[in-house]
């Protein structure tokens, strides 16, 4: 009985825990555009993520800015997988490529050291 009433607390005490995500955010194009320049910040352990749709075949560019050279990027495809030079632990601020899947992209940005600020530029051709 002992051992319940502790799991039971420890339940309680686990269920108010609230993990800071960061936020998720729609990519949408300014109307007649192919580019937009999204800017943010994120605090230690904060991962922003950008969402959008794209169709296979089409270039990429991703440009990450901060102001202490401090944040990096990764890019998820639609299957799941990273992109080339653009996964975890790569600390990516710059990517150029073919997409090679028609669907969501993900692009998450953290923080490398401490608190960032950022401006991160998306362009689709």
């Amino acid at each position: 009985m002992r051992r319940f009433k502790w799991a039971m607390l420890l339940s309680l005490l686990l269920s108010h825990v609230v993990i800071a995500e960061g936020f998720k955010h729609n990519v949408v194009f300014p109307k007649g555009e192919t580019s937009t320049i999204l800017r943010g910040s994120v605090i230690r352990g904060d991962l922003d993520t950008y969402i959008l749709y794209a169709k296979a075949n089409q270039t990429m560019t991703v440009e990450l800015a901060s102001l202490q050279d401090n944040a990096a990027f990764t890019i998820y495809a639609p299957n799941g997988s990273t992109l080339p030079n653009a996964g975890e632990g790569d600390d990516a601020t710059q990517w150029n490529g073919e997409l090679p899947l028609k669907g969501k992209y993900k692009i998450v940005v953290g923080g490398t050291r401490g608190n960032a600020e950022y401006a991160l530029t998306i362009q689709i051709q």
